[in-house]
């Protein structure tokens, strides 16, 4: 293999366990086992394999990966999928309050992602921002709005670190950063999605509020998450996905001629 494509065209089937032609053109993106489950159950398919790296799924031309945890996964998974040139791409991830105003089981629409964790470094300079599809993040918002569910929108601080809930330095510079929640993904995500031409966008649920000891995450709080606000969270994503695979939103941007 000598060329990017080939690699990715192969490295795509090896991580997840599925042909190149199995893959829906809408993409689902998520960190848990547990969502593809959820998406399988919905979508009436059989289980999708625990014998593969990358655990999916595919139903009605969508495809739901789950790609693990952290950036390196985020922008391997970004990477691979340009094997096969998704319409769309939609982050379903869980991620830490930073802001006093989020509670458990609120959604973020972030508008835009804090590049902290350093791997996407190796795509584009500092200074490139780390931003979403806009009219795919739009069609999210339809299909929150649908679902009767109110948002929070903002930027979201991605981070390498992790068990940085003990150190109160790197929570004031969270806070100075004025973001809305801290998690290990979407900016790389945002980043790689656009290094490699994929419409990407996210919807992140609050699961827990790190910057406060009684907030921090645990096993049971992260189980009692799960099974009050997941199923939902999952749904939003298809029906975002059905709104932009029924041609009522797209994500392309507009051209006007001057």
């Amino acid at each position: 293999m000598t060329t990017k494509q080939e690699i990715v065209e192969n490295w795509l089937v090896r991580y997840t366990g599925q042909q190149l032609d199995n893959f829906g053109k809408l993409i689902l993106l998520t960190n848990f086992n547990k969502y593809v489950d959820i998406f399988c159950d919905l979508k009436g398919v059989s289980p999708a394999s625990t014998e593969s790296g990358m655990r999916c799924a595919t139903a009605e031309g969508v495809t739901m990966i789950n790609f693990g945890i952290g950036s390196p996964n985020a922008a391997l998974i970004m990477d691979l999928l340009s094997a096969v040139s998704p319409s769309a791409c939609l982050f379903l991830g869980k991620c830490g309050g930073i802001s006093d105003k989020t509670r458990l089981g609120d959604y973020i629409l972030p508008l835009a992602g804090i590049r902290g964790e350093g791997t996407s470094g190796d795509y584009f300079p500092p200074e490139v921002p780390a931003l979403p599809a806009f009219m795919l993040q739009r069609a999210v918002s339809t299909a929150l709005r649908d679902a009767s569910q109110d948002y929070w929108t903002g930027t979201v601080y991605t981070t390498n670190r992790r068990v940085w809930e003990h150190d109160e330095r790197f929570k004031t510079y969270l806070r100075s950063t004025r973001a809305m929640a801290v998690d290990m993904e979407t900016a790389t995500l945002f980043t790689c999605g656009f290094y490699n031409h994929i419409p990407t966008g996210a919807l992140l649920l609050v699961s827990d509020n790190p910057m406060y000891a009684e907030g921090i995450k645990t096993e049971a709080s992260d189980r009692a998450v799960t099974s009050n606000f997941a199923e939902q969270h999952v749904r939003i994503g298809i029906e975002a996905m059905r709104l932009i695979g029924d041609g009522r939103k797209t994500v392309r941007h507009l051209k006007f001629d001057w």
